[in-house]
């Protein structure tokens, strides 16, 4: 075998293994994956269409990742929605948020304004849309979600502030859903969002900051049922 044929069959192996990634990495904040599913590799084989190394490869990863757990010898599972790791992902989200949004309302100019104004009309027509949605919370929901919250803080002017909470986010996109889909019809998104975007449009910092603490404490709060447990989103 050639060098050039070993770095192409080393390309296509890191090449199926990032897809592998990517998938079930999206499955399980989905929920399409659910807590507690036994990942066994001959089922995912023929969910996915990839072999069982650049699975494997996957699953350790997703396992560093917090979404799965390892059990030695009896393969992998997806992990469980535990409220403590949330509460925690919750608490240092929240605070590097509003930090986040204290600049970018400093910082903001009239291209970022223009940016949240975007972002609050797709957000709006989102929030409309969802009480009516089946088998879950929509990715359009999700997008445009992601979307409304970056906006608002996308003039802080802090890239590290930036990289950390584009991690939390992430950590907390499956719990968050979980709780989006257990509110849908009787929480009101579309007023929360509303009024944040409109304190944030008028430069008041202490009111949108609030605003934004207790929309997240609302998220939370939701997702805890009796005795502590959580439900995932299907």
């Amino acid at each position: 075998m050639t060098q050039t044929t070993t770095l192409a069959a080393n390309t296509e192996a890191q090449t199926l293994s990032e897809t592998a990634y990517r998938n079930l990495k999206s499955d399980i904040i989905r929920g399409e994956r659910v807590p507690g599913e036994r990942l066994r590799i001959e089922r995912l084989k023929g969910i996915y269409g990839i072999g069982p190394t650049p699975l494997r490869e996957a699953l350790q990863k997703l396992s560093q990742d917090g979404l799965v757990t390892s059990e030695g010898n009896r393969g992998f599972t997806v992990a469980p929605l535990d409220p403590g790791e949330f509460a925690d992902l919750n608490l240092a989200r929240t605070a590097i948020e509003k930090e986040a949004l204290r600049l970018s309302i400093e910082k903001g100019d009239d291209d970022w304004e223009a940016r949240v104004v975007a972002a609050s009309y797709i957000m709006r027509k989102e929030d409309k849309a969802l009480p009516s949605s089946q088998g879950g919370v929509p990715d359009s929901w999700e997008r445009a979600n992601a979307e409304f919250h970056t906006a608002l803080v996308s003039a802080c002017g802090s890239a590290w502030l930036l990289k950390i909470r584009a991690g939390l986010h992430e950590l907390c996109e499956r719990y968050r859903r979980a709780s989006v889909y257990q509110k849908m019809g009787s929480r009101n998104l579309e007023t929360e969002h509303a009024e944040i975007a409109e304190a944030v449009l008028a430069r008041d910092t202490g009111r949108a900051v609030e605003l934004v603490e207790r929309h997240f404490a609302l998220t939370a709060s939701s997702l805890i049922k009796e005795k502590g447990t959580l439900a995932p989103a299907r």
